[in-house]
């Protein structure tokens, strides 16, 4: 992370802090929501499948920057799939890039070649061992591995979402996100329970089991973009919701923390670790500002 990209978001952290203020530093661009999987946790593919144009797109993307965001992720459906003309998602980047925007991510099922170098993050989905991921995701896991394989940078960071398919697998991930080229570290969260995927919930006492692992993991020296100092709040679902610091652009509406708050009572059973992350650290938690510095340092 550039020293001038640093201070500012450590001068926006002292204030949020310091004033309780509750403007938005990250912000995310649902680019389309089509998208060539149909993974069983996932409620938001292929609703419209609409791919939204460039012009759209920049808009929405001149407005976050308006409204103070610095840090923005672009996210489907499946990001891959965008394309307007001869413009593709690399566009997208750049323009972010040369708008100002700090800090550039990506997510991907990773079902595509990987040649974007541009983005600080491309966030692949990896949801298990091979068994397991295909389970979730379709048979993919095998492509998957070879693109990241392929990738012209290594700015991988696998993003896996833990749920009853495949929540003996999360030691697997870690080890693979340690040994595979290209991987720079693994980011978890928990199974939201959307109203169609109650049934992949995880209990608390499973979630408690799969903290255990990740932090055992952490000490082996696996490369996990998470903060252990978070863990007990996200298996107590006992940290601050929704993040006012995050917000998310789809087709015109702005909605905090997540596209889906709108549904009822779904953020008291939120899984999602940087939300947690987030909303603690801008409550001035000690534990949370002083892990936060040294992991995003580590692996931005």
């Amino acid at each position: 992370m550039k020293l001038s990209s640093f201070l500012h978001f450590a001068g926006f952290g002292i204030k949020t802090v310091l004033f309780r203020k509750k403007e938005p530093i990250l912000g995310t661009v649902i680019v389309t929501d089509k998208c060539n999987l149909k993974c069983k946790h996932c409620s938001v593919n292929n609703i419209t499948a609409v791919v939204h144009p460039y012009e759209q797109i920049r808009r929405e993307m001149q407005q976050l920057y308006d409204m103070g965001i610095r840090i923005l992720f672009f996210c489907g459906g499946e990001t891959f799939l965008w394309r307007d003309g001869e413009r593709t998602l690399r566009d997208l980047v750049v323009e972010a890039k040369e708008m100002g925007f700090l800090i550039v991510n990506v997510v991907t099922n990773g079902t595509f070649p990987i040649d974007l170098p541009e983005a600080d993050l491309i966030l692949l989905s990896l949801d298990g061992d091979r068994e397991r991921h295909n389970a979730v995701r379709g048979d993919t896991y095998d492509t998957i591995m070879e693109n990241i394989k392929h990738a012209t940078s290594d700015n991988i960071c696998f993003y896996m979402a833990i749920n009853q398919i495949n929540k003996d697998a999360v030691e697997h991930v870690c080890l693979t996100a340690r040994d595979t080229k290209n991987v720079r570290a693994v980011s978890f969260n928990f199974h939201t329970p959307y109203p169609d995927t109650r049934e992949l919930a995880l209990s608390r006492e499973e979630k408690t089991h799969c903290c255990d692992v990740i932090t055992r993991m952490m000490k082996a020296g696996a490369p996990v973009f998470n903060l252990r100092s978070a863990f007990p709040y996200l298996i107590n679902n006992s940290f601050p919701t929704p993040c006012h610091q995050c917000v998310v652009i789809e087709n015109g509406k702005v909605s905090t923390c997540g596209r889906c708050i709108d549904v009822p009572n779904l953020c008291d059973e939120c899984g999602y670790f940087f939300v947690a992350e987030y909303t603690l650290l801008f409550k001035g938690n000690p534990k949370i500002i002083l892990e936060m510095l040294t992991t995003y340092l580590r692996y931005i």
